[in-house]
């Protein structure tokens, strides 16, 4: 996944539009990735125009199929979040996308998009929220995204992790924030989650939306079929020490018998590290180191 220096990289927005003040530190983030040696192309449906609308979701789909088919454009980071991700989906084209080379990142809405791509075209793609090359873990942020994009070095995906149960799963990874997962529920953009190691995350919801989210997971015999979840962060239930934990819930609604994971730098924080969704990935309890 190695980007030459000089190389174009898009910059979309396919959820919620973000406020025009914003603009000072999406420039700032511009700058940033000239300075890393990328060339950033911008879509014009950042901002709000309308609402929590910066274009309709056919103008979101059409610029990021553009940047897909612009052969210049070696990678396309979204720098979004919010609720309205899965509107494009009815507009993409996979076709197109599976012929290309290029990786779409994104994290928390843009879920959405990244499952649907491998659901359609086995393609893998990034959770990730670029925007971290901004905010107080900068340095470091920085340091690992250009050693991964630019060298080929895995410090961006490198994360440690412990066991809750078990000792060992591997799988293709799915998954990624546990509210816009379930969103693909029931449509032709939903993973096949047989035998997949299924990541969930979580920003916002406490107890209560946990139990909702892990009852459809459920009900969807999803805990059945999988061969072992990893947990990311859930920063709202962390944040105010709920009871029962999220690790204690999804053993509830998990069973007992199916390994689990957890680590603390996959997620919405600001020092979180990537991973790659659609990619084949062992966790072993040797391996595992305290989070």
């Amino acid at each position: 996944m190695t980007i030459e220096k000089g190389s174009k990289v898009g910059i979309v927005c396919c959820s919620n539009a973000l406020k025009p003040e914003y603009s000072a530190k999406i420039k700032r983030l511009g700058n940033l990735l000239s300075e890393i040696g990328l060339t950033p192309l911008f879509s014009p449906y950042l901002y709000e125009k309308n609402g929590i609308f910066g274009g309709t979701g056919k103008e979101r789909a059409q610029i990021l199929m553009d940047f897909y088919r612009d052969n210049e454009i070696k990678a396309i980071y979204d720098i979004s979040g919010g609720d309205l991700a899965n509107e494009l989906l009815s507009y993409l084209d996979f076709n197109i996308i599976t012929g290309t080379g290029k990786i779409f990142w994104g994290y928390s809405d843009l879920t959405t998009i990244i499952n649907a791509i491998y659901t359609k075209t086995g393609k893998k793609s990034v959770l990730y929220q670029i925007r971290n090359l901004l905010y107080g873990d900068s340095k470091k942020q920085i340091a690992n995204f250009t050693d991964t994009v630019m060298k080929d070095q895995p410090a961006l995906f490198t994360f440690s992790y412990s066991f809750l149960q078990g000792e060992q799963m591997e799988g293709v990874v799915v998954g990624g924030n546990i509210r816009c997962l379930l969103k693909l529920a029931g449509t032709g953009f939903f993973p096949d989650m047989e035998q997949k190691i299924l990541l969930l995350e979580s920003f916002h919801g406490t107890v209560a939306q946990m139990v909702t989210y892990l009852s459809q997971l459920q009900q969807m015999d999803v805990f059945k079929k999988v061969n072992g979840i990893l947990l990311g962060t859930f920063t709202q239930m962390e944040a105010e020490n709920c009871s029962p934990s999220i690790g204690t819930l999804v053993k509830q609604f998990a069973g007992e018998k199916i390994p689990i994971a957890q680590t603390r730098e996959i997620g919405h924080g600001q020092d979180s590290k990537a991973i790659m969704i659609g990619t084949y990935l062992t966790l072993t309890l040797k391996a595992a180191a305290p989070y």
